[in-house]
């Protein structure tokens, strides 16, 4: 049934509870895991110099040792958690907004199931804060898991 499981991450707590979720489907259907960790230009404009942020834009995050060791750090919590249960794990980093890197991340490498955590708001703190997790919900096919924070067993 899935082959690919893809687990967008950022290090937060909110993602790492998706990983467990994840890592027991890819276990049970002897899946795949993809963790994607996606830079976010609009969000580090407020932190980062204009020359700095134009090198995210065109993809160059490589270039930028703090970047590179919170993915690393990320997606090396996916990538520990798939192989103690001897799943194959992809590890990935793109720039650009999160949630058409993911849905475009998805399409391009054949994944069956997108496990997403999130921080279970609603309303109004939902509506001002923007949700990731929402906009993939909206901009993708696939099935979606989405596994809230605040639910953790």
């Amino acid at each position: 049934m899935y082959e690919n499981i893809l687990i967008p991450t950022d290090g937060s707590k909110t993602a790492n509870v998706a990983v467990e979720h994840a890592v027991d489907l890819a276990a049970k259907y002897g899946a795949t895991v993809h963790a994607l960790y996606v830079v976010d230009p609009d969000w580090l404009a407020y932190s980062l110099g204009s020359e700095q942020l134009d090198r995210i834009r065109q993809g160059n995050i490589g270039e930028m040792d703090e970047l590179e060791a919170d993915a690393a750090e990320a997606t090396g919590v996916v990538a520990d958690a798939a192989r103690e249960k001897d799943i194959e794990v992809v590890e990935a980093v793109r720039g650009g907004t999160p949630h058409k890197i993911i849905t475009t991340y998805a399409d391009s490498n054949d994944i069956d199931l997108v496990v997403i955590g999130s921080h279970g708001r609603s309303g109004v703190r939902r509506a001002l804060l923007g949700s990731v997790t929402e906009r993939v919900l909206r901009s993708t096919h696939l099935p979606v898991l989405v596994v809230d924070e605040q639910r953790e067993d």
